[in-house]
């Protein structure tokens, strides 16, 4: 009986107890949970700053080491072909978009014309050897004459000495004596005037090549270079182009451009940058560039040289900011971005690029 009554009583305690246990476990719950809760806002607390602080110093190194710029262009060397001389042509050998090499054959005008000033700028030249021959043949006939006309007075001093002294014995006549005397004069003049005809004789042969003869020889030279320059070559490498007026029958004027030659390599990219982008910029820096005609693929290139002068000191009319309605313009220069090896993809003169520089 007592047995049951202390089971009654244990049963009783124990019930009374469960209650008191749950409220404790429910507690420690809560409180797990709220120090859970507590330590993820810390968390996120301090991750999230960290993320931004991490995205600005990103944004901020990939702002500061490049410098990039849509305002840019693909160059090539274009040379415009002229003509030296001028005349009608008569055979064209070339056509837009063929490749040539220095020294082809590209078109050639009438040489008739040419042949013709040759021939007379030849004839010329033999008229002057001829000329010259005959002034070296009178200057050596005025040798003798010179010796002639010596002799001559020679003798005639001899017979006015013989005159002198029969005067004076009385032998002969005073005018016979005068005579005498007037012909050594005559002498006298006689070889004056022969000398000085050995000398214009002399003086007109010039030491080393004669006048006339260079002159003429001269005339020559450029008849023939003329009748060479007839036939128009290729200066260079490359790629024909702006060829379509060249007709035969076309009459070409000295000076004036008859076509146009690209050259095959040597491609370069022109980028006009904005002064304050110029800051840390250096010839060397490595460079992307993004051709507008082939999307999806970067060139590998470098900065070659910047530019000397702004674009607008090298204008036709530079600007005049000396007046009262100055306004501020920011400006821009050229910057020559040279590929690294030879592009993969055909470099047409003038295509739109964007240009990256990491200036790091």
């Amino acid at each position: 009986m007592n047995e049951m009554k202390k089971e009654v009583a244990e049963r009783a305690a124990a019930t009374s107890e469960a209650p008191e246990d749950a409220t404790e476990v429910v507690k420690v719950t809560r409180k797990r949970k709220a120090l859970k809760g507590s330590r993820t806002r810390t968390i996120l607390m301090l991750v999230v700053p960290l993320l931004l602080l991490l995205g600005l110093a990103y944004l901020w190194l990939a702002s500061g080491g490049s410098e990039s710029t849509d305002n840019a262009q693909v160059k090539t060397d274009i040379v415009s072909v002229t003509a030296q001389v001028t005349g009608p042509v008569v055979e064209v050998k070339v056509k837009n978009g063929d490749q040539v090499k220095r020294g082809d054959v590209l078109f050639r005008i009438d040489p008739a014309p040419f042949q013709v000033a040759l021939e007379q700028a030849q004839a010329q030249l033999a008229a002057a050897k001829l000329q010259t021959n005959e002034l070296r043949t009178q200057a050596a006939g005025t040798g003798a004459d010179i010796t002639g006309a010596q002799a001559n007075l020679a003798i005639k001093r001899n017979a006015l000495n013989r005159q002198s002294t029969l005067l004076k014995q009385g032998f002969t006549t005073r005018a016979d004596y005068e005579d005498a005397l007037n012909e050594v004069r005559t002498a006298e003049t006689d070889l004056a005037d022969a000398r000085a005809r050995a000398a214009n004789a002399h003086a007109a042969i010039a030491p080393g090549q004669q006048p006339a003869i260079a002159q003429a020889q001269a005339a020559v030279d450029k008849a023939r270079l003329d009748l060479s320059r007839t036939t128009v070559r290729a200066p260079m490498d490359g790629e024909i182009a702006n060829a379509d007026r060249l007709q035969i029958g076309t009459q070409i004027v000295s000076g004036v451009g008859a076509l146009s030659i690209v050259h095959s390599n040597g491609a370069w990219v022109e980028a006009n940058f904005k002064e304050k982008q110029l800051t840390d910029m250096r010839p060397g820096q490595p460079v992307n560039v993004k051709i507008d005609a082939y999307p999806g693929v970067k060139f590998k290139a470098h900065v070659e040289s910047i530019g000397a002068g702004t674009g607008s000191e090298f204008s036709l009319l530079p600007a005049q900011n000396a007046n009262g309605n100055w306004v501020k313009v920011t400006q821009r220069v050229p910057v020559r971005v040279a590929f690294d090896g030879h592009p993969s993809k055909p470099m047409i003169a003038g295509l739109s690029a964007v240009v990256t520089v990491d200036t790091d």
